[in-house]
């Protein structure tokens, strides 16, 4: 079907479904979902090219709308976003609206600061390695409530209550409902510990789905949680006292159509190749961090006994350990594994391509993880920490940043502009956040993310 057909008959689904206007949608290095809408009588005009936005939003920070003068990127020049028409999507909390998730491009060609663009890169840096790596980002978000000036938990129950879930059925029940009318298949659904928290997950699928579906689940949570007079947050740190909200990352390699991650005569179920992963993102783990929990309020939630991870190690079904391999119940080695330090103020493409980045270098260096931890991290005294080779992560946005300043590897896979205008966006947000109060954190990100 040549490219004029193709448009009469995307043409005629929109008005079938009577749709005004379609987002052409992007996400940018502060981890804000972006888009520009057409008109649908318009997009004749749009079809090919896309539409045009400034170089310099892709170095704004969370805190406001200004270009960051260090970040290599000016309000000069044209940037355009291509729509990557396979993601239409009707909006099912908004009607009369699409979606579709766009590629920057900039003189005709891919534009090395797309952060979409950079997940394919390392998606095609995979295949040279034989391998696809299919993904799933695993959220958990608060449904909150106004109390007069402050917001406070939809609900006071503990985890997995029955009861949060009959408080909450007509809620949930349309999020899940717009997730699937958005073909995202949802697997799982309870409520979390904290006062008002839940977990929806999201099915694996190959990474650039994964990323996208990340997208597509924040606008879906979010907007629903407003129709039901709710505020929807997955802010990493909204109460001191209660838990955090993760976005654990779940990762499988593949070869071929088979899932080459579990043997069950490895270490913890692994193959050899899936723990040379493994002990590539332990390895660059440090200055990830930057990039998977890129947030200062991201590290209020990053601490021992917490359940997220503050110590660089893994283990089989370790939920104190960031890299915790999953156990099967087959007997036939672990099919999968998760990263436990990401949230969701990260940018789904920059962290995901990040997190390949930092596996395949274990890959082609042949890397090793230290032997796995059975044990909480955070007991272990500090002379068995360093016999085991347990270091901890950084404690705050400050040292995540200084890590990815020198790793090598990683600011090469991102290329030196897209580095530049990434470190520009993270330093600018943690000089400003760095001395604040929780309260002013959550007064700011409560509703960014």
């Amino acid at each position: 079907m040549n490219e004029n057909k193709l448009f009469k008959k995307l043409n005629k689904s929109l008005q079938q479904q009577s749709i005004k206007f379609v987002r052409f949608m992007w996400c940018d290095n502060a981890n804000i979902i972006r888009a520009k809408a057409v008109h649908h009588q318009m997009l004749t005009h749009y079809w090919r090219d896309g539409v045009g936005i400034s170089p310099g939003l892709q170095a704004l920070p969370v805190m406001y709308d200004a270009v960051m003068a260090n970040s290599g990127l000016t309000p000069v020049g044209d940037v355009r976003l291509i729509p990557d028409w396979q993601t239409l999507t009707p909006l099912p909390y908004t009607p009369t609206h699409s979606r579709v998730f766009t590629n920057m491009t900039m003189g005709g060609k891919p534009w090395n600061l797309c952060p979409r663009g950079f997940l394919l890169r390392m998606i095609e840096e995979a295949k040279k390695e034989g391998l696809e790596i299919r993904a799933a980002f695993e959220n958990e978000f608060y449904l909150l409530q106004k109390d007069g000036e402050c917001v406070v938990g939809a609900d006071a129950t503990n985890f997995a209550a029955t009861a949060s879930m009959d408080d909450h059925v007509e809620v949930i029940n349309d999020i899940v409902d717009a997730l699937i009318n958005q073909e995202i298949p949802v697997e799982q659904y309870y409520p979390e510990s904290g006062p008002g928290q839940q977990e929806i997950s999201m099915r694996y699928t190959g990474a650039l789905n994964a990323a996208d579906w990340q997208i597509i689940f924040r606008e879906t949570v979010r907007a629903i949680a407003n129709r039901h007079y709710l505020t929807a947050s997955f802010l990493p740190k909204i109460f001191a006292e209660t838990a955090g909200n993760g976005c654990h990352l779940h990762l499988s390699l593949w070869r071929f159509g088979n899932n080459v991650t579990p043997d069950f005569q490895g270490v913890c179920g692994v193959s050899t190749v899936a723990r040379s992963f493994i002990a590539g993102i332990l390895h660059h783990l440090p200055a990830l961090m930057a990039i998977t929990t890129p947030s200062p309020n991201s590290y209020r939630r990053i601490r021992p006994h917490f359940w997220s991870g503050a110590f660089s190690c893994w283990g089989l079904d370790n939920k104190e350990a960031p890299v915790r391999v999953i156990s099967s119940s087959h007997g036939e080695g672990s099919s999968n594994f998760e990263l436990k330090t990401v949230d969701a103020s990260a940018n789904p493409y920059l962290a995901l391509g990040a997190v390949i980045a930092a596996g395949l270098d274990g890959i082609r260096n042949n890397l090793e993880p230290t032997a796995p931890i059975d044990q909480d991290p955070g007991l272990l005294s500090l002379d068995e920490r360093v016999s085991k080779g347990i270091i901890p992560l950084p404690e705050n946005l400050g040292e995540a940043i200084a890590h990815l300043q020198k790793d090598d590897i990683l600011l090469t896979a991102l290329t030196p502009e897209l580095s530049q205008a990434f470190l520009a966006v993270r330093q600018a947000e943690w000089e400003a956040m760095k001395d604040w109060e929780l309260e002013d954190e959550v007064k700011l990100l409560l509703e960014r993310y």
